[in-house]
């Protein structure tokens, strides 16, 4: 399902000029929030915030004119869709009367409750929401930074890298071995490179049948484990495999100059390598002061307000979630939660205690897919689950499979729908 991708940076006639004068525009609205990111989590926040009161003054900075999506890029990876499927513009938010701004924040003053961008524009708010993702860990894994990344990809921010790893792939020679690093958590998705080394494996099955994924894994058992290596015996035979944290699995430093990854007990050198670094919230997290040392950001789950800044909210990946998984669902939830929490502060009101749904879909091959979803309420400072939640049977017959796969292809087009218009 491709959107419309283009954007304009500031709408409805307010230039960035006009925007550093909140007293003028504060006189048009009850108040104004500042979202940053404009992700899953960013955009659902702006919009929500913009429907459940519209004379608030809305505004999204997100510097890149398009945002691409990370569920479903593995299927890209795996030559099974175009990346334009991925990709989204805020124009149908914009339409709604969310401010849009395609800036980059480099300071937040949290005292004077103000962000600035790079062109120089100081944006004073009520509120404020960061949505930034997450950012990599590089001091974590020697020998892995950016430029590395280009020889070495992870593509765990779609875009570029995904379409990178897409070409490794289809230059390698049949027999070949593509390798797949695996950081602990907390990360983003948990059980996506799974999903990935699924949808490799089909590629290769296809395309380069005497060739192997193999799977280097800082932890010993996975979310959905069972029903993934139930369905790489049925599927791929012994294609895939995995070596798991105790068996020494866990990547300790890569060379780039010879495209080799160390581990605890051994090296490798495949022919491609997928290398997915430890990750901690975006940089603009650490740049507010809402990161602990942790990398992360501890929220409160009622309001999701930093622990650490005053009126400053974070949603999405960045956050501290605890039992909740760091996904598009769950940071679409996030958002919506976070906005209806910021309408009741703005009126002098308690927020509303929220009960979050999340779900994940993993496709292991075309019209083959399970999922996970869970409820998650407030427990002192984190998120635990609630009753309420499913997953899929290990022993169905394939056309629960092939459902659920259609089912996934669904959830995508709602939550983009939902999300981006």
């Amino acid at each position: 399902m491709t959107r419309p991708v283009t954007r304009r940076s500031a709408v409805l006639g307010i230039t960035a000029a006009a925007l550093a004068r909140p007293t003028v525009l504060h006189a048009q609205s009850t108040g104004r929030v500042v979202v940053v990111g404009g992700g899953f989590g960013g955009a659902a926040c702006a919009r929500a915030l913009k429907r459940a009161q519209a004379d608030l003054q809305v505004i999204l900075i997100e510097p890149n004119t398009v945002f691409t999506s990370c569920p479903f890029s593995n299927e890209v990876i795996a030559g099974l869709r175009e990346i334009e499927a991925q990709q989204f513009g805020h124009d149908k938010l914009a339409a709604e009367g969310v401010t849009v701004i395609g800036q980059t924040v480099t300071t937040i003053a949290p005292e004077q409750r103000s962000v600035m961008t790079a062109d120089g524009v100081a944006l004073p708010y009520d509120r404020l929401v960061l949505s930034p993702g997450i950012d990599f860990h590089f001091e974590a894994l020697p020998g892995y930074d950016e430029a590395t990344s280009e020889k070495m990809p992870h593509a765990w921010k779609a875009g570029a890298q995904t379409l990178l790893l897409r070409r490794q792939l289809e230059a390698m020679d049949d027999g070949g071995t593509v390798a797949i690093a695996i950081p602990a958590n907390p990360s983003r998705c948990p059980p996506a490179p799974y999903e990935r080394a699924s949808l490799i494996a089909h590629y290769l099955k296809t395309k380069k049948p005497r060739s192997k994924v193999l799977i280097l894994d800082a932890k010993d058992t996975f979310s959905q484990q069972r029903l993934f290596e139930k369905a790489w015996k049925e599927l791929y035979g012994d294609m895939i495999e995995r070596i798991s944290l105790s068996q020494g699995g866990r990547v300790t430093s890569v060379d780039p100059a010879t495209k080799t990854i160390v581990t605890e007990f051994g090296n490798y050198t495949p022919d491609v390598a997928n290398v997915i670094p430890p990750q901690r919230a975006g940089h603009i997290a650490e740049i507010a002061g809402a990161a602990d040392t942790t990398g992360w950001c501890p929220i409160d789950p009622v309001s999701f307000e930093s622990k650490l800044v005053k009126n400053v909210h974070v949603i999405g990946d960045a956050c501290l979630g605890g039992g909740i998984p760091k996904s598009a669902s769950a940071a679409s939830a996030q958002g919506k939660a976070c906005a209806a929490a910021i309408v009741n502060l703005l009126a002098g009101r308690a927020p509303e205690i929220p009960r979050l749904t999340g779900v994940c879909y993993n496709t292991v091959a075309p019209g083959y897919g399970f999922s996970l979803s869970g409820n998650y309420q407030p427990k002192g400072d984190i998120f635990a689950e609630v009753e309420g939640g499913a997953t899929s049977p290990l022993d169905a017959p394939r056309e629960l499979r092939a459902r659920e796969a259609a089912e996934a292809e669904r959830w995508f087009q709602t939550i983009t729908a939902d999300t981006f218009g």
